[in-house]
Formats: structure tokens, sequence, C-alpha cells
């Protein structure tokens, strides 16, 4: 089976912090998983570099967009690389290679008829002396009232288009901006209304998305699909292939979107692998991004990829919003928990566990220090640390690091196969947080049975007993480390090493004898100390 795998591209003109980490983790849980069991497995992503945000942040530095973006790109590779995500290819979307594929898409969709010239009225700022992109264009959603910016509204998730506003204001500047006549491209959207009608229908149906992707969507078509402008009045970005019309590029989100394709082939050049197997050929698709992307990725990239004859979304893998000690993260205001901040000082399987395990997968989710601190002292290291610690500790001292045996416990051995099928199951179903909860359910009755059974009075007396215990308790974390794999890889990683188990697999697995190599814990306690600490650090970079 060919799996395509898309991780939504974060904007490289500020740093990643947790709320980005908390949406694009699930792409590599799928990832490792579909690995593991052998699947074909493509999974890229890469940084938009494009848009009036990063120019500003050019400026501010006094550098060029290109160095500002490259200062970001690079940030980010390294901060998915320290948390072990798995990309195929990271790329970036001022990449010539994506330039040069997304004018051939622009070209093709406008052969076929599916964009069209118009002119219309967009916001132009006479201060500024430019039109605005949307998201620099600030006022009130027509539909509930709230501020918003040009293209959506946060509160109520309305789609709009930034003349639509009321009490315009141009971000930029401050004042109030103009409607101004210029000649855009348009892409023909609201002829996909049927196409798009029944793909929800058919995706709700089958259980294909997440509930908010499929009621935002839903939401829009009840409304009735517009066309959207397919081109803009920008500095930087995609140049529109088409003569009289330099100097404006293509909308940022058509052009990013595209570059899932774009970063499909680019990966097929570099490897000589077969792009077309992810998009023509028997694939199923997964998308992986924030609630704000979702129209993006259930409307408008669908809607193009129709008209390129290419495969649609299967799975959306839509997250809600994380909190931050119970209030919005808010870049401009510098309330944030910056992800390679947090990397410095923390595990990245703990950074990973949390997300998951509290991770905003189906409502809105909460990032606690307390709650974190006291999930990785009590889950990662009371629970599963301990089971592995002592268990290989106890294998050391009492039979000098080798053990073999036999698993009699086949109502565990069960259990445990059945765990493997459930497991997957969820994981490919988006339920991330309900696998691995079932998962350190196996830990805390590994736990329990350890404790039942008491190795360590039995090694006196009754060595087979006990011999018995510590043989069954090192299979089951060989299991553990199976099945944790595509959620905790490093410390999955050491426990493999520990017991000379060179590749994880998915089914039940039975070494009858082990050879530990020198073990050390899993993971060390963090300080309650720690928890005021991190308040404090919160709370001075306001």
């Amino acid at each position: 089976m060919n799996i395509f795998i898309g991780g939504a591209w974060p904007y490289a003109n500020g740093s990643l912090h947790i709320g980005h980490i908390a949406s694009l983790l699930p792409g590599d849980i799928l990832a490792r998983y579909f690995r593991i069991k052998g699947e074909n497995v493509l999974y890229v992503s890469g940084s938009d570099c494009h848009g009036t945000p990063i120019m500003i942040r050019a400026a501010e530095e006094g550098t060029s967009p290109r160095q500002a973006a490259e200062k970001f790109h690079l940030e980010f590779k390294k901060t998915f690389d320290e948390l072990g995500f798995t990309y195929d290819l990271y790329t970036r979307t001022d990449d010539p290679f994506h330039h040069q594929e997304v004018q051939k898409i622009f070209m093709e969709l406008l052969e076929k008829n599916l964009l069209y010239r118009r002119n219309d009225e967009q916001v132009f700022c006479e201060i500024c002396r430019r039109f605005l992109p949307d998201r620099y264009v600030e006022g009130h959603c027509p539909q509930c009232g709230h501020a918003a910016r040009g293209d959506q509204c946060d509160n109520c998730s309305a789609l709009l288009h930034a003349e639509e506003l009321e009490n315009l204001r141009c971000k930029l500047c401050g004042n109030s901006p103009v409607l101004k006549e210029t000649e855009h491209f348009y892409l023909a959207l609201s002829r996909y209304q049927e196409i798009i009608s029944s793909y929800v229908h058919f995706s709700r149906n089958n259980s294909l998305w997440r509930d908010n992707a499929i009621g935002l969507t839903s939401r829009y078509l009840s409304e009735g699909l517009s066309d959207r402008a397919a081109t803009r009045d920008l500095e930087l970005g995609v140049e529109v292939p088409v003569d009289g019309f330099q100097g404006k590029k293509i909308y940022v989100w058509i052009e990013a979107v595209a570059g899932y394709l774009t970063a499909s082939k680019k990966w097929a050049a570099l490897t000589g692998g077969k792009w077309e197997a992810f998009w023509k050929d028997s694939v199923e698709a997964y998308y992986v991004h924030g609630k704000d992307n979702i129209p993006f990725h259930t409307i408008i990239w669908p809607a193009i990829l129709e008209g390129l004859g290419f495969h649609l979304p299967d799975r959306i893998i839509s997250s809600e919003y994380l909190t931050l000690e119970k209030k919005k993260i808010s870049t401009s205001r510098n309330y944030a928990i910056w992800a390679a901040d947090l990397l410095s000082r923390y595990d990245p399987d703990s950074i990973r566990y949390f997300l998951t395990i509290n991770g905003p997968e189906k409502r809105d989710a909460d990032f606690s220090w307390r709650e974190f601190i006291h999930s990785h002292n009590s889950e990662l290291l009371g629970a599963y640390g301990n089971l592995v610690n002592r268990t290989f500790k106890f294998i050391e001292k009492s039979f000098g690091g080798e053990i073999e045996g036999r698993f009699t416990d086949t109502r565990l051995k069960s259990k445990i196969s059945l765990l493997y099928q459930e497991t997957g199951e969820k994981i490919k179903n988006g339920e991330f947080k309900s696998a691995l909860e079932s998962i350190f359910a196996l830990v805390r009755e590994a736990n329990k049975r350890f404790d039942e059974q008491k190795p360590w009075l039995t090694v006196r007396n009754e060595q087979k007993k006990s011999k018995e215990t510590l043989y069954e308790s090192a299979v089951i974390i060989a299991n553990l480390a199976n099945l944790l794999e595509p959620f905790l890889p490093f410390s999955s990683k050491k426990v493999r090493e520990s017991l000379s188990i060179a590749e994880p697999c998915w089914h039940w697995i039975e070494p009858h004898e082990f050879r530990l190599s020198e073990t050390n814990p899993l993971f060390e306690r963090i300080d309650l100390d720690k928890i005021d600490e991190e308040i404090k650090r919160l709370e001075n970079l306001k």
C-alpha cells in the first residue's frame, strides 16, 4: 500500500512553538507506524518562505527576505530532527524547483479553464502605497462581529474576502485603506460545489475526517462556495507566468498547498523514486494540520487536485487549539513555549508523550507545566521507566545479564497480540491519544504482574520462578518497545539496543533468550521545583 502523509508547512517568519508541534506530531506517528508495517510511505513538508510577514521580519532584522526565511527554515529543520520527525523530504517554498512546478500547475489549471481573469476591487493602503495581503487587513467579521483578518475569522472560522471586513484597517500603518480596482486570476471554486459536497458526504459516512473538519467544511458548503483569488499583488512569492501580470504572485493558499505535490516531485528527483505512486496510483493520503488550515485542505486543495486529475485527500487529521496555562498562545506578546527552548531542557520523548496524551486531538487542550512534569514523573519514569529499569537490573544482578525461557501466559500473549491490531487501527484513524492510553494500560498491568510475582523474593528459594518472571517481563518490554516506537522513538530504540533487538516490527515477538547490553535508566526524574521555575520563566517572557 502507498501511504502519502503531508504535514502542514510552518511559516518561516518566527520560531515554532508547542502549538505548532502538537498539530504536526501526528504526521510522524503515522509515518513511523506505516513504515514498521512495511508500507510504502512518502512523508513531506517544508517551510513556507513567502509573503509580507517575512519581508517585514527581514526589514526588522536588517537582512534580506531570503536570509530571514533561511534562519527559521534551518531552525525548523533542527527542531524537527531533535523531535525525531522522519520526513522523507523537508523543503521550502522559495526553492526554484517549487516555483517552477507551481507555475506548471497554474498553467495547467488555466488551460483547463479553471482559472479566469477578473477585475475586482481589493484593499489598497495609500499610506503604504501597496495592495495589502489578506493577513495585513484587519477589521470586524461581517458574520459574527469579532475582530478578524482578511482571509478568515478565528472566532467563527468564516472564510472571508478582505474587502468584506467592516471597519477596515491596515495592520502595517494603522490607517484606513481604500478599495482599488485591479486585475487578477480567480479559481472557479464555485464549479466544485457538488463535487466537494459528495466528497465530504463520503468522508463523513466513512469516518475519514475529524469532526472539526466535517463541521467546518459542511458549513462552508451550506453557505455556497465562491470563486477565490488565485493571484495577489505581492512582492514575495511565485511569479504569475502570464504576460501582463508582472509583479503579481500566485496566491499563497494555492501555492503553499501545492507544495505537497511539488515536494513529492522534488523527492522523486533526488531519490529516483516514483512520485506518481503517491498521487495517481492506489494510495491513502493523510493531511496533518491545525484547525485554522481546514478549508484549504478540504475545499481549495481538493478542488485543485480534482482539476488536475490527482488523488484527493483521504484522511484529514486536523487538530484543535492548544492553550498555555489556560491562556491563548500569543507570538506577538511572546507568550509561548518555543519548541527549540523546550528541547534544550527536556527529553524529546517527554514532549512527544505529553503532546499526544494531552494534545488537542478532538477539543482544545491546555499545556500546563504542572501537568507536563507530573506526567513525565508518574507515567514515563514511574510506570514505563520503572518497569524497564527494575526488570533489566534484576536480570543483570541475578542472572549476569543473560536470561532465556518460554512465554507461558497465553492470556497475556493473546492480549498483547490483539493490542498490536487495535493500536494500529487507532493510529490509522487518527486516535493517537486512545492508542497511547491503551499501551500504557499494558505498562501498568505489567508492573502489577511484576509486583504480584515478587521476583526479588523468589530469587532466593525459587530461582526458576524468578527467572520465568524476569524473562516474561523482558518479553513484554520488547513488545512495548514495538508498540511505543511511533510515539516514543528515542526510548524505544534504547530498549531495543539493551535487548539486542535490531529493528521494530508490528507483531508479537518472543526472543527465547536475552543478552542485555549496558543498561541505563530510560528517563530521569524532573525536580518538582521546575514547575515554579518554568512558570516564572514564562511570566518573564511577556
